[in-house]
């Protein structure tokens, strides 16, 4: 009999392991790049790679998506990435490295984009905001897990790679055994007009524009914290090991907080939650630049960073549901995706640039920055004319 509960943890099964090869890859490639003289501008630049494929796949996967449904979908997007993990110990080259990263991209995109709206699109209204919890706590769990990976280079360089092919080929096993839908047609129609892009993308934009903010901070946050600080910590005096700890401990916090926080917002409001942590996570930041040569003062400060904002990806995802009309969905879930890839891209980029520039400055200023200015823009937005579904948590 067809099981709609196993089906959900399946996929969200498949998220934690999409997390896990994104953990893993920041910064192991990170220290990787590092040993071999690669400078942190080209190392922050590589890292932008994943994100530059999920961007550019983006505008074109509504489309099949409505055609073939969600399986076919997320299937396509895990095999690419289990053929990339496969072949990057065939090649140790900037260049072939970079593809390779840019193809788990639009694997990434094609997975999180059919899993996130398959979903949502299925969960009961009451329970939004604990099963998109349970999302963003799968993924920051295999995301938590990812680094740790670091350690077996000293083993063998490429195994890493190899251990997180297996895993990703599991996951790829289990989604065969689950039954395909389409969504439905309508979900695809504003206005009786046949929906390409430009349309609904501006519609779903212009009503929750806010609500696309906080998944950018994120794949800011995650990005660089993962593919720059990899860098800053080791010429700070951090060893490999102990960086292979502190990484971990945002994922972990966020852990911790995830499903609270997910029940939280159901109660008191997204907006409301999302301008406490938000300036929570500035405030943190702030006293991590005090301490980054500390071991214990990172640990400390990275875990209480990662309780407050590591939940924002899936506190935005659930403000976009709130602020959308249903058949507008869709196109919410790849404009979140889009905003993450986006900030995923410029955090790299300008976190090496600022270690390159400003050697005596702290690397935790870049983070705090974005979040001050997310947390800003969420007091400005006004709510007028739109409602917020805050509903009682189910048991």
């Amino acid at each position: 009999m067809y099981n709609p509960n196993r089906r959900f943890w399946i996929l969200i099964s498949i998220v934690g392991i999409s997390g896990f090869s994104q953990g893993m890859l920041l910064p192991l490639i990170a220290v990787i790049f590092e040993n071999s003289g690669i400078t942190s501008t080209l190392n922050g630049f590589h890292a932008t790679a994943m994100y530059i494929g999920a961007l550019i796949s983006s505008p074109f996967i509504e489309k099949p998506l409505r055609k073939l449904g969600y399986k076919p979908m997320i299937a396509i997007g895990t095999l690419l990435i289990i053929i990339s993990l496969t072949v990057f110990p065939l090649w140790q080259a900037f260049w072939f490295w970079f593809v390779l990263r840019l193809i788990i991209g639009i694997g990434d995109q094609l997975l999180h984009f059919g899993t996130q709206t398959w979903i949502t699109a299925s969960s009961p209204i009451h329970k939004r905001g604990r099963n998109i919890a349970i999302y963003g706590f799968f993924f920051s769990v295999g995301f938590a897990t990812g680094p740790l990976m670091t350690r077996f280079v000293s083993i063998h360089t490429y195994l890493p790679f190899w251990i997180a092919a297996g895993i990703s080929l599991i996951a790829w096993l289990l989604l065969l055994t689950i039954k395909n839908e389409i969504p439905d047609k309508d979900d695809n129609d504003v206005d009786g007009k046949e929906d390409t892009s430009f349309n609904r993308f501006a519609k779903a934009w212009k009503l929750a524009w806010v609500a696309f903010l906080p998944p950018l901070g994120y794949g800011f946050l995650e990005a660089s914290l993962h593919g720059n600080f990899p860098v800053y910590a080791l010429r700070t005096g951090i060893n490999v090991d102990q960086l292979s700890i502190i990484l971990p401990t945002f994922a972990i916090g966020s852990l911790l907080t995830q499903m609270p926080l997910g029940v939280l917002s159901d109660i008191i409001g997204r907006k409301k939650l999302l301008l406490i942590i938000m300036f929570g996570g500035f405030t943190t930041f702030m006293i991590a630049s005090i301490f980054e040569t500390n071991f214990w003062g990172l640990f400390i400060c990275l875990s209480i960073a990662g309780m407050l904002v590591g939940s924002t990806f899936s506190l935005g995802l659930s403000f976009m549901a709130d602020l959308l009309p249903k058949n507008l969905l869709p196109a919410g879930n790849i404009l979140c995706g889009v905003c993450y890839s986006i900030g995923s891209i410029i955090g790299p980029f300008i976190g090496g640039l600022y270690i390159q520039l400003f050697p005596n400055g702290s690397f935790f200023y870049v983070i705090s920055t974005v979040l001050l200015l997310i947390f800003i823009s969420l007091v400005a937005f006004k709510q007028k004319g739109l409602k917020q579904a805050v509903h009682s948590p189910q048991p």
